[in-house]
């Protein structure tokens, strides 16, 4: 059973720093999509960050820049960089992973994935 556990998130004053993990077990695709989203209350939830098992990643042009998204193959750890924070970026947080098909590039569509970790908060005061 694939289980995604979240650790991180908080308060922050706008311009500071935080960071996301977000522990995977129970995982056995030799190809997957691993990814961020957030959503605000009363809107959809969007793909912030994505990261394939070979390293490439893709950040939404919102976060570009800002947000930085990797992997530590040897824990099992998702990683989001968040930096510049603003109040903008004040929402629930989420990681998610699915198996990923051979020559695919893993957009961050939300209906796409198929596991997902519980929610974190991140709160960015001004």
């Amino acid at each position: 059973q694939v289980q995604l556990a979240e650790t991180g998130g908080g308060s922050v004053q706008s311009g500071g720093s935080l960071r996301l993990s977000c522990a995977v077990s129970g995982y056995t695709y030799s190809r997957y999509c691993m990814g961020r989203f957030r959503q605000v209350p009363g809107k959809e939830r969007e793909g912030a960050a994505v990261i394939r098992e070979d390293g490439s990643t893709s950040h939404a042009d919102s976060v570009k820049g800002l947000f930085t998204i990797s992997q530590d193959n040897a824990k099992n750890t998702l990683y989001l960089e968040m930096s510049s924070l603003k109040p903008e970026d004040t929402a629930t947080y989420y990681c998610a992973t699915r198996r990923r098909v051979f020559g695919e590039t893993c957009p961050a569509i939300r209906a796409d994935f198929s596991y997902w970790g519980r929610e974190t908060q991140v709160t960015v005061s001004s």
